[in-house]
């Protein structure tokens, strides 16, 4: 008996341990600083080319390449820096990120297909180093504006037409981060959130819009009517703290009060002597009245 009492109690300890360390996985995601790349929509390593009216809400960075085409029709709304000090250092940045991202522990393994599923903040990868996105993805903040998301991929993202990522719950784009191995394709008119990076090239698809970034360190980005508008991360304002005013009633002796005001008197032993004052006016008398 106390031999499978002891056995309840390895399990129950080996159970705890293993929510416990779900819950490390959950929490364990740091956001990726993007230095000077955050200034940035678009930057590629190679070209950039665009067909038809693209929108870019953000700067666009270009560097070693210095190709840039389709703008217009396209827009950029934000500033074009293109193989100058600028855009190298953005690349610098991004490089530092990629590793970044590439490094963060621990790593929850999950099927490739994200599409259909849930997710907390944490780290993700899969066993094929691909991910995949069919219909919804829903990445829940749980509250927490501060959630932090990062997929991690030995070699292609790839979304379907028509997909979507969801945000929900306080999640923000700008806190969601996509490492790729190689390249990023985004299906038509698939709806996409979070910072792309890639080693090599990404594609939008036509009508595929990001909130996010698209960054490709070595390789080129290309645009199809897509629109790609660089996240911001909302700032939260305290809740302002109300102090209740507290009315001051001031009460004025009548000529029958008597008001009692006590102050030191210095005296050899600093004793504390009451002084009485009184507010009723003394009868006024005259010793030599009557007298002539």
């Amino acid at each position: 008996m106390k031999k499978l009492k002891n056995v309840a109690v390895v399990a129950l300890v080996v159970t705890v341990a293993v929510a416990l360390s779900g819950l490390v996985v959950a929490r364990a995601a740091t956001r990726v600083g993007l230095g000077s790349a955050d200034n940035f929509a678009v930057l590629a390593g190679s070209t950039i080319t665009n067909t038809g009216s693209s929108v870019i809400s953000g700067d666009l960075g270009l560097t070693p390449g210095t190709e840039v085409t389709g703008f217009p029709a396209g827009i950029i709304n934000g500033v074009r820096q293109v193989a100058n000090p600028i855009a190298v250092q953005a690349q610098v940045d991004l490089t530092t990120a990629y590793l970044n991202a590439t490094g963060q522990t621990p790593v929850s393994t999950i099927p490739t297909e994200l599409g259909g599923t849930t997710k907390t903040a944490g780290i993700y990868d899969s066993t094929d180093g691909t991910f995949g996105i069919t219909g919804t993805l829903t990445l829940d903040g749980q509250g927490n504006p501060d959630a932090v998301f990062i997929f991690k991929t030995a070699s292609t993202l790839i979304t379907d037409g028509a997909s979507k990522v969801s945000l929900i719950n306080g999640a923000q784009a700008c806190n969601v981060f996509w490492q790729v191995g190689s390249s990023a394709t985004l299906g038509a008119n698939s709806v996409f959130k979070g910072n792309i990076m890639t080693l090599s090239s990404a594609t939008l698809t036509t009508g595929a819009n990001v909130e996010g970034r698209v960054l490709s360190r070595n390789g080129a980005v290309t645009l199809d009517n897509s629109i790609v508008t660089k996240a911001v991360c909302a700032v939260s304002v305290p809740t302002p703290i109300i102090v209740p005013i507290v009315p001051i009633v001031l009460v004025t002796p009548t000529s029958t009060e008597v008001v009692s005001i006590y102050e030191a008197t210095p005296t050899s032993t600093t004793e504390v002597l009451p002084v009485i004052i009184s507010t009723e006016i003394p009868t006024p008398s005259f010793p030599n009245a009557g007298v002539n």
